[in-house]
């Protein structure tokens, strides 16, 4: 298997006055040797572990929402401003789980990242 590297030219349109693209030896270096290969993949597996615990809390969060409509008799009849209590909850109370879990999940895949930058550099 041939590794090949893609760069852009030294200064692009997009790009003008800027220096060339940086260097990626060390990193290539981290992954070819076998504790870089290890780093690799102790990073995926973080990060697909990260993902699988977000989604599946979102999901359980979601799954409850019902829950909580059957659990508290009348609440599913209540309305308020004249729109169902329910359709309250899952149409508007979803949203603030849904930026939650995404700012964890993205904090988080940040910070496994960059601990894999830092154990990369090291070597």
């Amino acid at each position: 298997m041939t590794r090949v590297r893609v760069t852009a030219p030294h200064a692009s349109p997009g790009n003008p006055g800027r220096g060339g693209p940086r260097p990626l030896e060390s990193r290539e270096a981290a992954q070819d040797s076998e504790v870089g290969q290890v780093f690799v993949r102790s990073l995926i597996r973080s990060q697909l572990r990260l993902a699988l615990v977000v989604a599946g809390g979102f999901l359980l969060i979601l799954a409850a929402f019902p829950l909580v409509l059957v659990a508290v008799p009348g609440l599913a009849d209540t309305r308020i401003a004249g729109i169902p209590f329910d359709w309250l909850l899952l149409g508007i109370g979803i949203y603030p789980v849904i930026g939650l879990s995404a700012w964890l999940y993205v904090r988080t895949a940040a910070r496994n990242e960059a601990r894999y930058r830092d154990l990369a550099g090291e070597q």
